[in-house]
């Protein structure tokens, strides 16, 4: 009875003191020792920073400490009760439960694990860190966590085993991933150019990297005999295997490849009828250029001579689809102040502008609204070489655009006039007795 009683008061004190205990391979850490342990340690740490009460720092301490093992004497792991150390979790800018820190090569700035919460992701990060640690030690490329890691690049993202199905395969964006071995003297070659590439691919096509000597079940997945081996992976692409690249090795042969693949995987854009302010804002306010055409009334052009009109502006967003460009349309008269910003009054119908929204100028095609006329004017517009200048918009401050009337949409039908109503003079009859009436006043007078 007595020994039992020692056992539950040692498991309530374990339990106030925290989810580690001094058998375990997870290290307590607190102010006391943390800089002499961990920031003056030419180790690599990875610290969980976590709380009693937490529920999710209770499923982690299993795994943590499995994690601890596999890792004694490579990595160093250890954990900062910091709802009882506060100052610790303070000083490191932790506000939720748990946290992980990387301690790496630069201790004074630690990084945040982003990885999985199992002990194989854990150590899998962890020896990516060591990796990357030693390969700055040597001033060669190779693996390791967060988004520049090995890559060569702050706009290159580092790919593993682990978060391959997630950030590639799961994601909506198309991909060019190499996958490399730190002794290859092509793929060193590569470094810069891949770095420049993702930098000016950056919002259109991502570049990663896969250090294929570490994480073989990816190499093996896809087929690599050879280094560099680049595969791309089309925008919300989940199964099936990717394209091989065949293009050249310098930033711009990739930036070039890249974009027509790109342009080939964007649906073209649509040709909307300005109808209220948020067509006009989202196809305007948030692209680089909109084109904004302004057709004849419905009566001056019906049915067949719009769809013709619509249809040709449509070829053309298919055209320069690459430039992410807004297509809009509003019928004569209907928006006056969206015409009076852009002055297009004076030029008759149909007419067309290109509205920079964030520049909160425009310029007026000049030339014939016709399929030659408009292609000589984007192409000005693609180019940056335009013949006209840019106005600013008239009446329109703080780089807003004008207002927009809510209106209904054109029904696709032809134009009608308004009937004129006929006058009925079936109720004026003039009977006998009125006749004479009228002739007993022409004798009176």
């Amino acid at each position: 009875m007595f020994f039992s009683i020692v056992l539950f008061a040692f498991g309530i004190i374990a339990s106030v003191n925290g989810f580690y205990s001094s058998s375990d391979d997870v290290i307590q850490l607190d102010p006391t020792n943390f800089d002499r342990l961990v920031l003056q340690s030419s180790d690599v740490w990875f610290v969980e920073f976590y709380a009693s009460w937490c529920g999710h720092c209770q499923q982690l301490t299993p795994e943590w400490k499995r994690a601890a093992t596999a890792l004694k004497g490579i990595v160093k792991v250890g954990a900062v009760d910091a709802d009882t150390h506060k100052s610790l979790g303070q000083q490191y800018g932790v506000s939720g439960f748990p946290t992980i820190k990387i301690f790496g090569t630069n201790k004074r700035s630690p990084t945040d694990y982003q990885g999985g919460r199992t002990a194989d992701a854990i150590v899998e990060q962890a020896l990516n860190q060591l990796r990357t640690v030693v390969n700055e030690r040597l001033g060669k490329r190779g693996g390791g966590g967060g988004s520049s890691g090995g890559s060569g690049g702050k706009d290159t993202i580092e790919l593993t085993d682990s978060n391959f199905q997630s950030t590639v395969l799961d994601s909506e964006d198309a991909w060019l991933v190499e996958f490399m071995a730190p002794w290859c003297g092509h793929c060193k070659n590569l470094v810069p150019e891949w770095a420049r590439a993702a930098t000016e691919l950056k919002g259109k096509v991502k570049l990663g990297v896969v250090d294929a000597t570490v994480h073989t079940q990816l190499a093996q997945r896809y087929g690599i005999q050879g280094f560099p081996t680049i595969k791309f992976f089309p925008a919300g692409r989940k199964y099936g295997q990717p394209e091989d690249y065949n293009g050249g090795r310098s930033s711009s042969d990739i930036v070039a490849w890249a974009l027509d693949k790109h342009q080939a995987n964007i649906p073209p854009p649509d040709v909307f009828e300005i109808t209220n302010q948020a067509v006009l804002d989202s196809n305007c306010a948030e692209k680089q250029l909109c084109i904004i055409s302004f057709l004849p009334n419905i009566l001056d052009c019906q049915s067949a001579c719009r769809n013709e009109h619509i249809r040709m502006l449509k070829k053309f967003g298919e055209t320069y689809t690459r430039n992410g460009w807004g297509w809009l349309w509003v019928e004569a008269f209907r928006q006056p102040k969206l015409e009076e910003s852009v002055g297009i009054g004076g030029f008759g119908y149909p007419a067309q502008v290109a509205v920079n929204a964030r520049k909160g100028k425009y310029v007026v095609l000049k030339g014939a609204f016709s399929e030659t006329g408009i292609s000589a004017f984007l192409k000005e517009l693609s180019t940056g070489r335009l013949t006209s200048p840019l106005v600013p918009l008239s009446g329109v401050a703080d780089g807003k655009l004008p207002t927009i009337l809510d209106s209904e949409p054109w029904d696709g039908k032809d134009g009608k006039l308004d009937e004129v109503e006929d006058i009925d003079l079936s109720d004026v009859n003039l009977d006998d007795d009125d006749d004479v009436d009228m002739k007993k006043k022409k004798v009176d007078l």
